[in-house]
């Protein structure tokens, strides 16, 4: 016979946490994927979007991902003609992915709609307790990962 435990505190959170970001997910996957794309093609376009041309490794880094995986996400974008590769002057080492004038002019066009995603998918909480909500977060993450 196992053993049973008593539900506490941090085991509800854990499964709240997860159920609630599940759903989140969902929402936003839903308007991701009716774009064409999956969630980790638009994840590199979002960074390069955002923050310019970047380094492979750092794309990987950023949405959490493996080199392995970068490189066949970056292949499938580059044939889609949504992102060009570019070598580092100073560094032949390092490769830069930048977005084309078509995934810029994709990001620029359905972003909106994917911010409005979002905000639908948060609404159940207030601005001001997203915002409670967003600090209470990083301090659990920064716990957690502190004690890793």
């Amino acid at each position: 016979m196992s053993e049973q435990y008593v539900r506490d505190d941090s085991l509800d959170l854990m499964v709240v946490l997860s159920r609630s970001y599940n759903w989140v997910t969902a929402h936003t996957n839903r308007d991701i994927r009716r774009h064409g794309l999956n969630p980790t093609e638009f994840g590199v376009l979002e960074v390069l979007f955002h923050k310019g041309p970047q380094p492979l490794q750092q794309i990987g880094e950023k949405i959490l991902i493996s080199s392995g995986n970068i490189t066949y996400v970056v292949d499938k974008l580059e044939k889609k003609q949504l992102l060009i590769r570019k070598p580092c002057l100073e560094d032949r080492r390092v490769i830069y992915a930048e977005l084309t004038e078509k995934g810029n002019q994709l990001l620029a066009d359905i972003f909106p709609s994917h911010k409005t995603a979002i905000e639908r998918a948060v609404s159940g909480l207030t601005p001001k307790e997203q915002k409670q909500a967003i600090q209470l977060l990083k301090k659990l993450g920064r716990a957690a990962q502190e004690s890793y």
